[in-house]
């Protein structure tokens, strides 16, 4: 199966192509933040597809394939692409006027809770699937199939909505 997945040395994935920040997160250079954000929700997609395949296919069959999905949604799309929207761009985005609470950054951040809910959910079923509970096989293809709804959604909903009104309000000098 493809694995458009790598990890780097402080444990942050990464797509293949992309340099390194100094962070550890991927980055490259962008114009404005949200271009990087958007660049990095491509390479979500690309992984969100190889989970679609896995709930597709026997699950203790693909078990290492799972865990590599699991740790990429847990290290680059929360703690490096979610942590960049969440402590840079949605308050610069607050400084110019959009509220946290009521609007479309309190909803990204909701969602964000929610998946981070679904990718726990999913840790916790995977030493039981390997332990051979059945349930867990369910619970591990159930929770995935919300998360993938979940992000693709939400992804949709940062780039159409969230990320044009980032760019609106931010002046291309401080992106």
């Amino acid at each position: 199966m493809e694995n458009p997945i790598e990890m780097n040395k402080s444990g942050c994935a990464h797509a293949a192509h992309e340099a390194q920040a100094p962070g550890g997160c991927a980055h490259h250079h962008s114009e404005k933040a949200t271009e990087l954000l958007s660049d990095e929700h491509r390479v979500i997609e690309r992984v969100l597809a190889v989970v679609e395949k896995l709930t597709q296919t026997p699950v203790e069959s693909a078990i290492e394939n799972w865990k590599k999905a699991l740790d990429f949604f847990r290290y680059f799309a929360d703690q490096c692409h979610h942590f960049k929207e969440e402590q840079v761009l949605f308050p610069a985005m607050e400084e110019h006027g959009i509220p946290r609470d009521g609007g479309p950054i309190g909803m990204m951040l909701m969602e964000h809770e929610e998946g981070r809910a679904y990718v726990r959910a999913m840790l916790s079923a995977i030493p039981l699937v390997e332990a051979k509970n059945e349930v867990a096989k369910e619970i591990l293809v159930d929770k995935a199939k919300a998360y993938l709804r979940l992000l693709r959604e939400h992804i949709q909903k940062e780039d159409e909505i969230l990320f044009r009104i980032a760019d609106d309000v931010i002046p291309a000098d401080e992106q």
